[in-house]
């Protein structure tokens, strides 16, 4: 990196490599943005090219009309032609003797296609809401998948949220099904997930017909024969080919919620198009992921940032994702460095809450460890401070990562 003034500068080496790389991009989409999106769009696999790429009469915005796709064929069946034994998803367990996990492009898209399956199997259709309400383990990321595969409307809900908060969401989705887990480890201990995930149904004046759990933790589940069903028995006897659900552009894609810091939460209704078309494309460009990248996104995926960058950007750019289900700095303040050297992690992206916390234990952690995979580091959330970004450009990113 090169500083001048205040400003710091990639390095020609980095610039050289970007995938943007000439000023005179900028100027061509704020010149002409419908073409520019039009040329992004292109990036995503249709089953339909687009009519009209933008129409709006505010507030509302509508985008690629008229185009038929479906996301999950770009996330897998695009990277099954191309990387079909390829790392598509890391997991790490917050447990430090259990082992972690990999799957291919080709694992995910046949569990995806047997979940899926199984859901179709339960009366799920094209528009039902499914509430998905589980740790960072890989079922959140089949599920949601799976969900997409069919046209079913997912809704995560962050797995740290009480029943309350999820029964508020569960009645306002109308979810007809919720996919939850027994439960989940942090630091340390056992979370029974499947407890509050009762609790919520039971409270919540929606019906919800079907609960499916993962078994995650093994700690013993309350169980009602009929409405509750273990994910590994609903899925084992399915077929793992399902083809995918043609949908609109502007079809339904999935609901996320507001925090509700500032009042009632606000579910937000992400349309199938616009969506993918974005997420593709800012993770190509900000991110500035390649073929060779591995990405750690810190973030849940019960938020838009861990929608977006934990799961379907690097999907959709055929770069692996690493999630971990635990806290980064359990066992030990150095946790979340060795997942990095371990995977050999080339962008991380966390918050600044993080970073803070990170920077609160100091630097000799850091310094044990040589972080020389890493090219890209990002900061999402609440704005950073001068200081800790210095600390993490400093002491995380070796002065070298922009």
């Amino acid at each position: 990196m090169n500083k001048k003034g205040n400003l710091y500068f990639p390095a020609s080496d980095v610039k050289k490599k970007a995938l943007v790389n000439k000023a005179a991009i900028y100027k061509e989409a704020a010149k002409n943005p419908l073409k520019f999106w039009e040329k992004a769009a292109k990036e995503i696999v249709w089953q339909k090219r687009w009519k009209k790429v933008f129409s709006h009469q505010p507030p509302y915005f509508k985008w690629f009309i008229g185009g038929k796709l479906n996301i999950t064929e770009t996330c897998l069946d695009k990277n099954l032609a191309e990387n079909r034994h390829k790392v598509a998803l890391i997991w790490e367990p917050e447990p430090v003797d259990e082992r972690e996990k990999y799957l291919t492009y080709y694992e995910l898209y046949r569990q995806v296609n047997r979940l899926a399956n199984g859901l179709k199997k339960l009366g799920v259709k094209k528009g039902d809401r499914v509430t998905i309400y589980l740790p960072m383990i890989p079922e959140v990321v089949i599920s949601m998948l799976a969900c997409a595969r069919i046209g079913a409307v997912h809704s995560v809900v962050f797995s740290a949220f009480s029943p309350l908060a999820l029964g508020v969401r569960l009645e306002d989705t109308e979810a007809k099904v919720l996919i939850t887990a027994d439960g989940y480890y942090r630091r340390g201990e056992v979370i029974s997930l499947k407890k509050n995930a009762d609790e919520a149904v039971q409270n919540s004046r929606n019906k919800v017909e079907k609960v499916i759990v993962v078994k995650r933790a093994g700690n013993g589940v309350n169980w009602q024969t009929g409405r509750d069903l273990w994910l590994e028995d609903l899925v084992k006897d399915e077929n793992d080919i399902c083809p995918a659900q043609v949908m609109g552009s502007e079809d339904p894609f999935f609901i996320l919620y507001t925090s509700g810091s500032t009042g009632k939460p606000k579910g937000i209704l992400h349309t199938c198009g616009g969506y993918a078309v974005q997420a593709s494309l800012t993770g190509r460009w900000i991110f500035d992921l390649k073929s060779d990248d591995i990405l750690w996104c810190t973030s849940d995926a019960g938020w838009i940032t861990g929608h977006t960058y934990t799961i379907y950007s690097p999907l959709l750019s055929g770069v692996p994702t690493l999630i971990f289900e635990g806290a980064p700095d359990w066992p030990a303040p150095d946790r979340w460095l060795q997942i990095i050297e371990k995977y050999g992690i080339t962008t991380f992206y966390t918050a600044p809450t993080a970073i803070r916390m990170f920077e609160k234990y100091g630097a000799d952690w850091v310094r044990k460890y040589k972080l020389n995979t890493l090219q890209l580091l990002g900061s999402v959330g609440e704005p950073i401070d001068e200081g800790a970004w210095q600390w993490y450009f400093t002491e995380v990113g070796h002065k070298k990562c922009p």
